[in-house]
């Protein structure tokens, strides 16, 4: 939008802006509908939201719920954590890749903020990573488990879950 036209020392606009609106279109019973670029993700955002899609990983078996997060590691190492509930437990993989063999780390495993297992892991000399493996008891509500690694040097690597009701 470009400045307006100087004229006789005030700025004046190029066309008639008055203060009145334009009268409504004539609603005609019919919507604009799915129309252009914009209409069309609009359309399906909509239809996605109205259909209730369901997570991928969700089964016809409520018992079983699950969740997956990539965990925030620092320069040279990776994560993963995984989270499967069924039969009142949680099964927690924590999965971290360094590819250096004979590492040791420290690895926390915390539960509803109270640490549920604490130890220390070397990673394998096949591709210098480590597999932690745990059984925690699923409570009442979601539940949410965050697994800290400290490595050699001060690395450090962090993965939080939160495995819904």
């Amino acid at each position: 939008m470009g400045r307006a036209p100087w004229r006789g020392g005030r700025l004046t606009p190029d066309r008639d802006e008055s203060p009145i609106a334009a009268p409504p279109p004539a609603d005609d019973g019919v919507g604009m509908g799915c129309v252009g670029l914009r209409g069309w993700a609009a359309c399906a955002t909509t239809v996605a939201l109205l259909a209730g899609a369901a997570p991928a990983h969700a089964r016809d078996d409520d018992s079983r719920r699950e969740a997956r997060v990539e965990g925030t590691c620092a320069k040279g190492a990776s994560s993963k954590l995984r989270l499967r509930s069924r039969d009142g437990e949680i099964r927690v993989e924590f999965d971290l890749k360094r590819n250096r063999s004979g590492e040791r780390w420290r690895v926390v495993l915390v539960h509803e903020r109270r640490v549920a297992w604490r130890g220390t892991v070397r990673t394998r000399s096949s591709g210098g990573s480590l597999r932690v493996r745990r059984t925690l008891r699923d409570y009442e509500g979601s539940d949410r488990v965050t697994v800290r690694a400290s490595g050699p040097r001060g690395l450090t690597c962090e993965a939080t879950a939160r495995l819904a009701a």
